[in-house]
């Protein structure tokens, strides 16, 4: 008998899936975590989710299910943090592939549940916008999830649905969660972090970033995304809460909607018809524009003026902290130098890493 964990919107969810596994189940628990390879064009310069055939090296779970081991490669140009995410985590990482819509992700978690027959099955958000109705000004990435909460909905053994971090998405404010959210079922705490801490110094999932990141203690205001949004890192942050399926999909315009979808070009046509927009679209026309872009160098001093500049800014703004994600994108980086642009600085001023993310001093240092 083994756990199945549903990363609902792939990326960073897969990172805290593993997470709350050793927080619920014990530190020995080997769950399969079923999640997209959709990462931020900082990681794959490809817009939208992988498939099986954009990656060698998998290994057939079912027929319609991969798991993605170690040994596993993108398939250049594209990207993705799963294979790493495999060598340095105990779990199984299955593919969920959303390009056969709504209907194709049931199918896969029907042949995964009945393949592994698990003792229990947890649908994981981290932040809450699975629960977005679809309106709200704030949402910028509902698709995965509205498709992955449709889809679950749809599949015949019992799940529950876990947010863990409401709110630190920078999506939907804990205030418009608040009255949705079920019980309470755990409290992350630093020491449920360090299964994953190796992941967290190099993973670009600033939603469980800050999710770990409040489970140490850090508190205060937290800048991510190249849009900037500030998000609150309070007492309420490392919180896990239990939340009704059927509320959920009965909130989620955009789950209902692509319920009978077989094709991911249907579930953006209604991406765009209910919330105004697909974010795959965002994507398209974000890395059309980094294509057009002139080649950067990172030169330390220059970098290290600008985010003086920055951080003066910040602190105007009334931020405490950011990410690395962040930083780069405010500094006018590519994506392949984040990691060297987190070295230089953890480097030159260790004391402002709150790990893993990078404090704001309240004045220079």
């Amino acid at each position: 008998m083994t756990r199945l964990i549903v990363a609902a919107g792939g990326g960073g969810d897969a990172v805290a899936a593993a997470m709350l596994d050793a927080a619920l189940y014990g530190d020995d628990d080997r769950a399969v975590i079923l999640t997209y390879a959709w990462d931020r064009l900082l990681v794959d310069p490809i817009p939208g989710p992988r498939g099986a055939d954009n990656f060698t090296g998998l290994k057939p779970v079912t027929p319609g299910v991969w798991a993605v081991p170690a040994k596993a490669r993108p398939i250049a140009p594209a990207g993705s943090t799963l294979p790493r995410l495999a060598a340095e985590l105990p779990h199984t990482f299955a593919l969920l592939d959303p390009r056969h819509g709504a209907e194709g992700v049931t199918r896969q978690l029907e042949e995964l549940v009945g393949h592994l027959q698990p003792e229990s099955i947890d649908l994981l958000d981290v932040g809450g916008d699975i629960l977005a109705r679809g309106d709200e000004p704030t949402l910028k990435s509902p698709l995965a999830d509205a498709l992955t909460l449709a889809a679950c909905c749809q599949v015949g053994a019992p799940m529950r649905l876990l947010v863990a971090g409401p709110g630190l998405d920078g999506e939907l404010p804990l205030e418009v969660l608040r009255g949705i959210l079920g019980p309470t079922v755990h409290t992350l705490t630093a020491k449920d972090t360090e299964p994953v801490s190796s992941v967290l110094e190099w993973h670009p999932s600033e939603a469980t970033g800050m999710l770990a990141a409040t489970a140490r203690g850090v508190r205060g205001t937290c800048e991510v995304r190249d849009a900037g949004l500030p998000v609150p890192l309070t007492d309420e942050g490392p919180a896990v809460h239990q939340v009704d399926m059927d509320e959920a999909l009965s909130r989620n315009e955009l789950a209902r909607a692509v319920v009978a979808t077989t094709s991911l070009d249907e579930v953006e046509a209604y991406s765009r018809e209910v919330c105004g927009y697909s974010e795959i679209d965002y994507e398209r026309n974000k890395a059309a524009w980094l294509k057009e872009q002139p080649p950067t160098v990172l030169n330390p001093k220059a970098v290290l003026a600008e985010l003086d500049h920055f951080e003066a800014s910040a602190r105007s703004r009334g931020v405490t902290h950011t990410t690395f994600r962040h930083i780069t994108e405010a500094l006018n980086l590519n994506g392949n130098q984040r990691q060297d642009l987190r070295e230089l600085l953890l480097n030159s001023r260790p004391e402002q890493y709150d790990a893993p993310l990078w404090r704001i001093t309240t004045a220079p240092e």
